[in-house]
């Protein structure tokens, strides 16, 4: 699996890096809320916000929930729903995007229990509003319909203890590669978009993390130039027992 993800990684920048893009900057913001109802069902609650770098325009905010099952302590499957809200600078207006999505996620820990790398594979249906002008109004034109399968990979890595036990600081790298297949109106493009991230992170009391990294987003376009957006990432995420 480690040399799959890395061959796809090095096809994927080998593709991009041999074409025009252009580059912007953003800042993405978000938090996670992993809610345990019992030994197997846990619900979970997302929310991002995906500012310029100025934090003056909101281009993009994602609201996630789902339920998750835990097969055993590395395995679960996940499905639920998420609703998109995109900025359209063409149009000066937000357009929305229903998604549903379901998932498989396996982990596992090494070195001590100290590092854990992550694979996660999702699918998403995706419902995405159209608009443009009507009788000199921006309106809503039709719905166009994607499928999308995306392939995550997390590595956390120890790097020391604080004073405290329950306190410690972890580096991250991880990647996220968006697949589109079948018919579809959004990208007809094979590779949709790849997410690389660097960072580090510390982990409260093991039920709160803060992690801060570089994100790195190449975004295909099937009409016009791809984007390479340079992102400040920014994320909390939260485990806890209702």
């Amino acid at each position: 699996m480690k040399r799959l993800f890395l061959l796809v990684n090095l096809l994927f920048f080998s593709i991009s890096f041999s074409q025009d893009f252009k580059q912007d900057q953003r800042v993405w913001l978000a938090y996670t809320g992993f809610f345990k109802m019992s030994n197997h069902w846990i619900y979970q609650a997302e929310a991002q916000f995906r500012m310029d770098n100025q934090l003056q325009q909101n281009h993009q905010n994602l609201f996630r929930v789902g339920t998750l099952y835990s097969i055993s302590t590395s395995k679960n499957i996940a499905a639920g729903y998420a609703l998109v809200h995109t900025f359209s600078n063409s149009l000066e207006e937000y357009f929305k995007e229903n998604r549903l999505w379901e998932q498989f996620q396996y982990s596992k820990k090494w070195h001590n229990d100290e590092n854990l790398f992550l694979h996660r594979i999702r699918l998403e249906q995706r419902w995405v509003e159209k608009k443009g002008p009507v009788n000199n109004e921006i309106k809503s034109i039709t719905t166009n319909y994607q499928n999308r399968l995306r392939y995550f990979n997390r590595n956390l890595f120890h790097v020391c203890n604080f004073v405290s036990e329950n306190a410690s600081l972890y580096a991250i790298i991880q990647d996220e590669v968006f697949f589109t297949f079948g018919d579809n109106n959004i990208n007809t493009k094979l590779i949709d978009q790849n997410r690389f991230l660097v960072g580090l992170g510390l982990n409260f009391k093991s039920n709160t993390r803060f992690e801060l990294g570089y994100l790195n987003i190449y975004v295909t376009s099937p009409s016009q130039t791809d984007t390479m957006y340079h992102t400040i990432s920014i994320s909390v995420s939260q485990n806890l027992a209702l």
